[in-house]
């Protein structure tokens, strides 16, 4: 598949420029078929123990796609509904309280400041520091490191000495998998949680988690769901599983499931590694051609955003939309923030810089 026929996948493009996989990714037509095939099914045949029973068998397929983008083991990896809940598992199934001291990057996103604070009101300490510097600020008294993959508001990388500091480190993916490569034992963290609808186009309410086996035998599985039991038939006699099924989210629809299976599928027939080399290419000459006509480009690493300076994001986030330009303002920030994806070309990038004018 060639960069063309990727972008004529996702049908958004007949219409606009679409800059927002930040949020959630552009849907391939194909993710639409495959769920309007299990819709027509489950209207006509009604759901049948066969419909239950494709769930389990999607699920497996999702896990199998969400491992290979983390360079993981699928017995690692729970299926979540988004970021912001497999951090909270993590974070909460640790325990963390008084005595306890977790490191975090300024200016995170809520995601992952809600469960900080949540261990804040049970007495642990929370410290920040600049996430591309991050490893000088963990000290003897730091417990943990979470903290974000790659910046969502600009772009920024976090410190890739942190996997080296000997404290566990936690990862935020949400703007990492799927858009930059993702191997967690090279990035040295004991866990990651991502997105499964911003860049790898999949369901609203899909996600995933990582846990390194070791590290998370220390986190509590709060409540281990139906696909969790060895046994459900032997009730509160049974063992549980020892792998990330205990971590899954109790259900998936179908109708999700099938949905982000197929978009993984388009992806991957462009290849994953040329789709993360276009991405980050493209957004590269975003950033510089935004820079050439005299705007403010927000700091930023090797990745697929690309924010600028603007005296009202919210206003001209609208303005764009009206001129068929997708992208959006990040709330208490001077940022318009565009995504960029393989699926993008020069003509986004043109549409862009006339619409702003």
């Amino acid at each position: 598949m060639d960069p063309a026929a990727l972008r004529a996948s996702f049908p958004v493009f007949e219409r606009v420029s679409f800059l927002n996989a930040g949020s959630d990714g552009p849907t391939p037509a194909a993710a639409g078929d495959a769920v309007r095939e299990v819709m027509d099914r489950a209207v006509v045949e009604g759901r049948r123990i066969e419909h239950f029973k494709a769930r389990e068998d999607v699920s497996d397929a999702l896990r199998m796609l969400y491992a290979g983008r983390l360079g993981a083991d699928r017995a690692d990896v729970s299926l979540t509904t988004s970021t912001s809940e497999g951090l909270g598992k993590v974070v909460t199934g640790l325990g963390l309280g008084a005595g306890d001291e977790v490191l975090t990057a300024d200016g995170e996103h809520p995601g992952l400041l809600g469960p900080l604070m949540a261990a804040r009101a049970r007495g642990a300490t929370i410290r920040t520091g600049p996430l591309t510097s991050l490893a000088d600020h963990v000290t003897d008294a730091t417990t943990l490191v979470a903290c974000s993959h790659v910046g969502w508001v600009s772009g920024e990388l976090a410190d890739p000495r942190l996997g080296q500091t000997g404290v566990p480190l936690v990862l935020d993916g949400a703007q990492g998998v799927g858009a930059v490569p993702t191997d967690v034992a090279a990035l040295g963290c004991a866990a990651y949680a991502g997105a499964g609808q911003k860049w790898l186009c999949g369901a609203d309410g899909t996600g995933m988690l990582w846990l390194d086996p070791e590290f998370g035998a220390r986190v509590h599985a709060g409540a281990p769901p139906y696909g969790a039991f060895a046994d459900s038939a032997l009730g509160l006699e049974s063992a549980l599983h020892t792998d990330a099924r205990a971590h899954d989210t109790p259900s998936l629809a179908l109708e999700l499931l099938v949905a982000s299976v197929a978009a993984g599928r388009v992806l991957e027939a462009f290849g994953w590694d040329a789709l993360l080399a276009r991405a980050t290419d493209l957004a590269a000459r975003f950033a510089s051609a935004l820079a050439d006509a005299g705007y403010v480009v927000g700091p930023r690493g090797d990745t697929t955003l690309v924010s600028w300076e603007d005296p009202d994001p919210a206003q001209t986030a609208s303005q764009l939309a009206q001129k068929g330009v997708i992208l959006r303002n990040l709330p208490a920030t001077p940022y318009v923030r565009a995504s960029v994806g393989a699926w993008n070309d020069e003509t986004d990038l043109d549409r862009l810089l006339e619409a702003l004018k």
